[in-house]
């Protein structure tokens, strides 16, 4: 019965880390080098991504810096910045092009944590889901006599224990990102 607990146990965590993984993906108004995967320079004559013709740093959490290998291809990246999707004006300083990243507007903030409360009901849901599967097991071990109905109820309390802990880690980390986006 241990080693059963143990399985619904590690499911729920993983759950857990599910949420987690959501949460991070979604950011709060920083400079994220990711933006720039799908932008393509014209590189003599060869559609090439940024990263593989130029340094990308971030001196700072709302800029991006890129630095090209070679000078002249300074131009050639801003061009594709400028007809990209990105909504940023690129400053180019003669050796570098500066990407600012404004501030998450109020609108937008409220926008992410929608995002986020979604996710965090998807993680309770899936757990809910895992305890459901549980308890449904663990009466038909019962239903055979595989265990007694002492077990059974022991069972549930332990598992009702496990799913409201689970579900109040989800919440935490709900709060904490929530925290994080609400930030100015």
């Amino acid at each position: 019965m241990k080693d059963d607990y143990k399985i619904y146990e590690e499911k729920m965590n993983k759950s857990i880390d599910s949420a987690a993984a959501d949460f991070a993906s979604v950011r709060a108004g920083r400079a994220n080098a990711a933006v720039l995967d799908r932008i393509m320079v014209d590189y003599y004559g060869t559609p090439t991504p940024i990263q593989q013709i130029a340094a990308i740093s971030t001196p700072d959490p709302r800029i991006l810096q890129i630095s090209p290998w070679d000078g002249s291809a300074l131009k050639s990246i801003e061009k594709a910045i400028l007809n990209s999707d990105l909504g940023i004006n690129p400053q180019n300083d003669g050796r570098n092009i500066r990407l600012n990243f404004p501030q998450l507007t109020e609108e937008r903030r409220k926008e992410l944590v929608k995002q986020i409360r979604k996710y965090a009901e998807n993680g309770k849901v899936a757990i809910r889901n895992i305890r459901r599967d549980a308890m449904e097991s663990f009466k038909k071990k019962e239903k055979a006599s595989e265990i007694t109905e002492d077990d059974l109820k022991q069972a549930e309390k332990d598992l009702q224990k496990l799913t409201d802990d689970s579900s109040k880690k989800i919440d935490e980390l709900l709060a904490r990102k929530e925290k994080e986006l609400m930030e100015i």
